[in-house]
């Protein structure tokens, strides 16, 4: 028996037959349900080693064991409530999930095809780690993504942006203001602090901890940004952004609604705050690649959405037509000249 006593908790230790180092805690202080526990796992491991079975594994296992190794994730949060509306899945044995009854699941809920697709995702991911890493299951099945509306890139002329910003209370009309100067995520905004400020070089670093891409970023701080920092100096020895002298932690979705209302907008969220940023980057002639770098996106691809709005290079290609169709009209009036000679 390999049962060890921790803080009042039962744990397991044990090798399997080909020297593979089994721990885990069994959740109990129960001895004999400790017991119990151990003789099963380690009855399986014989099973899946000798007699090169998989194990019968439920879908909970396996949502309880990706909730487990990936505690560093973000969003874990979101997959936990993902994983809570996937009831169907609850009790059913990972071999017994088979495409069409994930897909035709998935496809019953009661959201876009772009929420859809974030349910496929997760559930992809844990069966292949059910497949390729813990071993669960012989074969994840293939699952196919559902197809997504192409959108428009929805960003703000100067004069709307300036009307929203007159709508907005000052605290956050100062969060907009900084956010159309750097491109930064409403949540950097919220929580940036002075520490990763230089005011003397005017660079602003976000931390790989708190980009998305989970790369760090410098950002260039333009005069516009730079305004706005030092109106917010010393109203807070830490948080840049205070309401009153108190970090502000949240942006109200009504106080937000009501100045889209008051300045005539309407169908705009905080983060195309971020797309009018880069489109009107773009439209200065701002390079694809550059963009990518100063917005921190992890491939080129993320920001070709908004190639279309700079068509600049391509007038030297487009005139060719007018020398073209000029050319074809000399010999139009050249040819009606000669007729009427004649």
């Amino acid at each position: 028996m390999s049962l060890v006593l921790r803080n009042g908790i039962w744990h397991i230790d044990f090798c399997t037959a080909s020297g593979k180092r089994i721990r885990r805690t069994t959740g109990t202080n129960c001895k004999n349900k400790a017991l119990e526990l151990h003789d099963k796992l380690k009855h399986e491991y014989w099973r899946v080693e000798r007699m090169q079975e998989v194990p019968n594994k439920t879908w909970d296992e396996a949502a309880k064991r990706w909730l487990l190794e990936m505690q560093h994730k973000k969003d874990l949060r979101k997959d936990a409530s993902k994983l809570k509306i996937l009831s169907s899945f609850r009790g059913l044995y990972l071999k017994d999930m088979n495409r069409n009854f994930i897909m035709e699941t998935i496809n019953n809920l009661q959201c876009g095809s772009a929420t859809k697709n974030r349910y496929i995702a997760l559930v992809r991911a844990i069966l292949r780690k059910a497949e390729r890493e813990w071993d669960w299951l012989d074969k994840a099945p293939f699952l196919k993504q559902f197809k997504e509306p192409k959108k428009r890139v929805r960003w703000l002329t100067k004069d709307e942006a300036e009307r929203l910003i007159e709508a907005l209370p000052e605290t956050i009309a100062e969060m907009v203001r900084f956010s159309l100067a750097t491109g930064l995520r409403k949540s950097n905004v919220l929580f940036l602090e002075w520490s990763q400020i230089d005011l003397k070089h005017k660079v602003a670093w976000i931390h790989a901890d708190q980009a998305k891409a989970e790369k760090p970023i410098g950002v260039a701080l333009n005069r516009l940004a730079m305004d706005v920092l030092e109106r917010q100096w010393k109203k807070h020895p830490r948080r840049v952004f205070t309401n009153k002298g108190v970090p502000v932690k949240v942006v109200s979705s009504t106080t937000w609604s009501r100045a889209l209302i008051k300045a005539g907008i309407e169908d705009f969220r905080w983060h195309d705050l971020r797309h009018t940023w880069a489109s009107w980057l773009v439209q200065a002639g701002v390079p694809i690649r550059d963009l990518q770098e100063m917005g921190g996106w992890e491939t080129v691809a993320m920001v070709q959405k908004y190639a279309h709005l700079a068509p600049f290079h391509l007038h030297k290609h487009a005139a060719l037509l007018d020398t073209k169709m000029t050319h074809d009209q000399v010999l139009v009036n050249q040819n009606a000249i000669c007729s009427e000679q004649k």
